[in-house]
């Protein structure tokens, strides 16, 4: 390998979810639902004809549920999925494989975990130029590191880097879990702290940047912080009264970063398609395009 090298990791879970929601309905010859499947395969496969692209892994939350609803019983479930996009799940795995890319099959983590994980132990291999993480979830803007490792918008076609997440969301990169138990994240069911918005969070975290740094007395705020705030003295009772739900909603919207995902990295380099799977799937499926990879 070389430097040169860059490693794209793809949520696939949002990828299929926003193949569900964007792409027309197809079903197969048994009825069963496909539309969205379809969707993510040709996403992947132009994703991967990028000449960037020289590693990639997509991540799926195989199962939806993982620790962090042990730690908090407000967290997202699978309850409320659409049965046809649920049913999908499977079937996103198993094509994703036959276009030949590593399919990350998350159970007790999370598809998060997975990027945040990859993305860790890229950034320290000298072999590596960048490192994509390829989703538009704040969450993820914690891993960024400079211009190393992005987060990239597919969507709107917009890399994030780390002038970039403080530009968006106000404050560094190492803040974000801190930012998420403050404001919470009503996606992933973790509800934040009352009178705590984007803007005073942003701006409190930009100045003590984790929450053990941000005195439970208001009186020991900095001056000119506290002179830029309205209701800095409720803000200050409310975290001081509540600190230990704050301090469990960061850990709960802390990603993983130390799971070993794979054996090498040249795992993760895109293999030849598995044509006889793909013609399978095309003739279940009834797609022509996927039947000619």
């Amino acid at each position: 390998m070389s430097g040169s090298n860059q490693l794209f990791v793809v949520d696939g879970t949002y990828e299929l979810f926003r193949a569900f929601y964007g792409v027309p309905s197809k079903r197969a010859k048994d009825g069963r639902e496909v539309g969205a499947t379809i969707g993510i395969a040709r996403s992947l496969h132009a994703l991967a004809r990028d000449t960037a692209v020289t590693h990639l892994a997509v991540a799926f939350d195989t199962v939806i549920e993982s620790f962090r609803n042990e730690l908090l019983p407000t967290y997202k479930t699978g309850e409320g999925i659409d049965p046809d996009l649920f049913a999908q799940f499977p079937l996103a795995e198993e094509v994703t494989e036959a276009l030949g890319f590593k399919v990350l099959r998350m159970i007790d983590y999370e598809a998060d975990d997975a990027l945040a994980s990859l993305s860790a132990a890229a950034a320290v291999d000298p072999d590596f130029e960048r490192v994509v993480l390829a989703t538009p979830d704040k969450d993820l803007m914690q891993c960024v590191q400079g211009s190393r490792v992005v987060v990239w918008d597919r969507l709107r076609r917009k890399f994030y880097d780390e002038a970039g997440v403080v530009e968006k969301l106000g404050v560094r990169p190492e803040s974000i879990p801190d930012y998420l138990a403050l404001v919470g994240d009503t996606a992933d069911g973790i509800p934040g702290l009352p009178r705590w918005g984007a803007t005073t969070a942003a701006r409190v975290l930009g100045f003590y940047g984790h929450l053990e740094r941000i005195p439970d007395d208001v009186a020991a705020w900095d001056k000119g912080l506290v002179s830029s705030l309205r209701g800095a003295a409720a803000l200050a009772q409310i975290l001081g009264q509540r600190r230990d739900d704050a301090l469990l909603y960061r850990t709960v919207a802390t990603l993983k970063r130390d799971l070993v995902l794979s054996a090498s990295w040249d795992e993760l380099r895109p293999a030849s398609p598995d044509r006889t799977r793909l013609q399978a799937l095309a003739a279940a499926w009834d797609d022509e395009w996927l039947g000619q990879l």
